[in-house]
């Protein structure tokens, strides 16, 4: 066993007809254990560099910014030792075994016609959807800057605008990219109608929430950031893609929703055209005490709220006579959807300390029972 372990080991490795330049323990020494410890000492650097950035009395800012450089610094020396250790390996003949490799990864796959796809043309098509993708992100925010503000388009238009010459530009990049790589899109016709057939059996949600994606882009029902409440869910709009629609709930949760729900379902949007919304605050009083005396107290109470409309009055309501107490509604308009919950927080607070300074009573429920011996009755008060 030990002379079979010793000979493995001493003997050049192959791959099939393609022998390579070093054995299994030139291989162990010279790239694997290097390349092992080199990962413990980059572990341990990445680790000691956040240590010594917490420790430093510096903006959490600027300590993303120079823990970001410092990582990506790191990346790069390992990188490159990478490279030197596989150039180290194999020597003299690195790129006779390049050629190989890439003559091995060069073989057609799939052929039809002119157009031959590969591995290196899958791999290849990496970069194009990227650059599809990068160069329509950095058309919508060119539009949105320096066009479409400029002329005064609504924001809602805006953002249709943006998003069409986004997918454009994004599908416009593609087929080039596809073409430059080698891949006849005439060919590609043929995988479209195997994609189709695919589609119309086990894609159709995707396809659903696809075209539910272009017909909110087209007209607009909602748009990134309005404040909107789908099936109880209640937040703002992060992010509209093409499938799915990124929302941000007020307990900061995401919550992605297919688009095909937002087209089908009821969805209220509180910023449709205008982020200003009427809140409502409930509040009971005494039947001791002078209704109108209350409703001047409680529109005093709020006249002074940073977070209301100052062109739109507050409207105190007297809205039914409860079991227990008188009961009014106080309706209020504020500027910000987003801030509601902290305006009738706000609100309640504010109604509170008037009655206590003023002297309004807030009841709380009350019963009253009575208790029969025989023929007479024993009333009992008893407040609960």
């Amino acid at each position: 066993m030990p002379d079979l372990l010793i000979a493995f080991f001493n003997k050049p490795l192959a791959l099939g007809a393609i022998s390579f330049p070093f054995t299994p323990l030139h291989l162990l020494l010279v790239f694997v254990l290097p390349l092992v410890c080199a990962f413990v000492i980059y572990r341990l650097l990445l680790r000691g560099g956040r240590k010594l950035l917490f420790t430093l009395k510096i903006q959490d800012e600027m300590k993303e910014k120079i823990g970001h450089w410092y990582r990506l610094i790191l990346r790069l020396i390992y990188l490159f030792l990478i490279i030197g250790l596989i150039s180290r390996l194999f020597g003299a003949k690195l790129f006779e075994y390049w050629r190989l490799f890439y003559s091995a990864l060069n073989q057609p796959l799939i052929k039809s016609g002119d157009t031959s796809i590969s591995f290196v043309t899958i791999i290849l098509t990496i970069p194009v959807f990227y650059l599809a993708s990068w160069a329509g992100r950095i058309s919508k925010g060119m539009m949105n800057q320096s066009f479409l503000r400029r002329i005064g388009i609504d924001e809602a238009k805006q953002f249709s605008l943006a998003n069409l010459l986004r997918y454009s530009v994004m599908f416009i990049v593609l087929l080039i990219g596809l073409s430059v790589i080698g891949i006849n899109l005439s060919a590609l016709t043929v995988i479209f109608g195997v994609l189709g057939l695919g589609l119309g059996f086990g894609l159709q949600n995707v396809v659903a929430n696809f075209f539910a994606g272009v017909v909110i882009i087209i007209t607009r029902p909602i748009k990134e950031g309005d404040f909107i409440i789908v099936e109880g869910n209640e937040g703002s709009v992060v992010q509209i893609r093409i499938i799915s629609t990124v929302i941000n709930t007020l307990m900061n949760e995401t919550i992605i929703v297919p688009n095909s729900q937002l087209v089908s379902n009821t969805v209220y949007n509180n910023t449709y055209d205008d982020k200003s919304v009427l809140i409502r605050n409930d509040i009971g009083v005494s039947y001791r005490s002078d209704v109108e005396r209350v409703v001047e107290i409680l529109e005093t109470a709020i006249i002074s709220c940073p977070f209301r409309r100052k062109d739109k009055a507050p409207a105190v309501r007297l809205k039914e006579f409860g079991s227990s107490s008188i009961n009014f509604a106080v309706f209020t308009w504020i500027k910000d959807v987003h801030d509601k919950y902290v305006a009738h927080h706000w609100i309640n607070m504010e109604i509170w300390k008037a009655c206590q300074t003023k002297g309004i009573e807030i009841p709380f429920p009350q019963l009253d029972l009575h208790l029969k011996d025989g023929d007479n009755d024993l009333p009992l008060h008893r407040q609960s």
